[in-house]
């Protein structure tokens, strides 16, 4: 089965690498977006699937925009290929290029549709504090994740799982269906499902506000956002700016789903740790961390990110500014 794939970031390079170790696939040319420039230096940087590319010496396209790049467009026509692969590519493709192979084009999603359709579905299934989620691959069409559903593949989310480990996990998890997916394709075997749109939800582009976290808001919603949108959250603390990348929320209905070595602080929690300032500090615990009040419930950070600074343990930090009861975290901006 001949094939061309799309695909840019780290979650795509299972799928990839797959296809390469399999017999029964050739993968013609690789399409993926322009190197981008990075903070430090400001050098270009090839794309986690590009960088894969080059070295199993495939022919490889980087368009601008490829809907009105005529070039790679007859490159593509040219190659004839049987399918296109289609796994977090970055860009949308036009009619012209869903018609073009002879079975279509087949996307690998990171949710199980039609629930979180759009660029970040990973993401946003975790700030709204998803059970289960998973992989649909999906025969494209014109509209923005709403083609018909050909496998599907779920996965639990636990309470401390992030959007890096999350991701990690569905790349797998989206390599494995992928094969399956195109080999029942060529054999005739899936009968493709049309998507309920009425039970469609959406999963825009994380924007700089979504990282502000909000110390009036629960526990459970501040941790969703935190490691839904990890490592990116900030508060303020002492005037300062200072990430957020890593959190538990405490209290009867989540000992269950802490790590042992968590579930201990229930026994090691003062009886007066309520207070009425969210982002306050009520208690400190040893060789963990500091726990903060929020609007609704207890939030212990087990990691942070002060400006400049690498990522350092809850304890740690305590330690490091030597962090006092009664000190408060400011919303962040």
């Amino acid at each position: 089965m001949k094939v061309v794939f799309f695909g840019t970031p780290k979650f795509a390079v299972p799928s990839l690498e797959k296809l390469l170790n399999h017999p029964e696939f050739e993968v013609l040319a690789v399409v993926t977006q322009p190197d981008k420039r990075r903070e430090r230096g400001n050098k270009l940087t090839p794309s986690p699937i590009k960088t894969v590319s080059t070295a199993a010496n495939l022919p490889i396209w980087q368009p601008q925009r490829i809907k009105k790049d005529t070039e790679t467009l007859t490159q593509l026509k040219q190659l004839q290929a049987d399918v296109f692969v289609v796994v977090a590519y970055g860009q949308i493709l036009s009619q012209e290029i869903l018609d073009m192979p002879k079975f279509g084009c087949i996307n690998v999603h990171g949710s199980i549709l039609p629930k979180y359709r759009g660029a970040a579905p990973i993401q946003w299934c975790l700030y709204n504090g998803e059970k289960e989620t998973g992989i649909v691959t999906m025969l494209m069409d014109a509209g923005m994740d709403t083609g018909a559903m050909l496998l599907k593949a779920t996965t639990p989310i636990g309470l401390l799982d992030n959007a890096q480990d999350l991701a990690i996990r569905l790349s797998i998890i989206g390599a494995d269906l992928l094969l399956e997916t195109l080999s029942q394709l060529e054999q005739g075997e899936i009968q493709p499902i049309a998507q309920d749109d009425s039970q469609a939800t959406y999963a825009p582009l994380i924007k700089k506000p979504d990282y502000a976290l909000d110390w009036s808001k629960s526990a459970f919603a501040l941790h969703n956002q935190v490691r839904g949108f990890y490592p990116n959250c900030t508060a303020t603390f002492r005037n300062q700016p200072l990430k957020i990348t890593a959190t538990a929320p405490l209290g009867s209905a989540f000992w269950s789903e802490l790590p042992p070595e968590l579930q201990e602080i229930e026994h090691k929690l003062p009886v007066s740790t309520i207070s009425s300032n969210p982002g306050e500090v009520v208690s400190i615990v040893k060789g963990v961390g500091a726990i903060a009040q929020t609007g609704d419930g207890l939030l212990l950070l087990r990691e942070v990110q002060q400006a400049g600074k690498r990522p350092q343990s809850g304890w740690d930090f305590v330690n490091g500014t030597r962090l006092a009861v009664g000190e408060v975290f400011i919303s962040g901006n």
